[in-house]
């Protein structure tokens, strides 16, 4: 059971690093809507200060990354909220906020699932 759910996990990896390459498209044609799976595009807001004058660096996206889980829930209800400083520096930015994301939920996962084993 476990090999199969590996290998249908692969499939999947597989498939969607296929559609994002670039210059790729996937579309899924819908009676309302069409959509598609395709890498983002460029943010024009890089190295653009915000409305404070600041520009976030890998700090702000290492704290970004910490406050993710409740940004996320945030905004649902707020839109004014936002998961992502687009205001940013870059590659740093985003290696700040993937490493404080990874953090959360390294701590989450080690924490969770440990109390009651001796």
């Amino acid at each position: 059971m476990k090999r199969i759910f590996v290998f249908v996990l692969l499939v999947v990896l597989f498939v969607m690093l296929t559609g994002c390459a670039p210059g790729s498209k996937i579309d899924l044609d819908t009676p309302e809507t069409q959509k598609q799976f395709s890498m983002p595009g460029p943010n024009p807001e890089v190295d653009k200060p915000a409305e404070n004058g600041l520009v976030a660096g890998v700090l702000q996206g290492l704290w970004h990354g910490f406050i993710s889980p409740v940004t996320a829930v945030l905004s649902f209800f707020r839109e004014n909220v936002q998961m992502y400083e687009v205001h940013n520096d870059g590659k740093e930015y985003n290696l700040g906020f993937l490493l404080g994301v990874a953090i959360v939920f390294l701590v989450l996962g080690f924490s969770g699932g440990r109390g009651g084993r001796r």
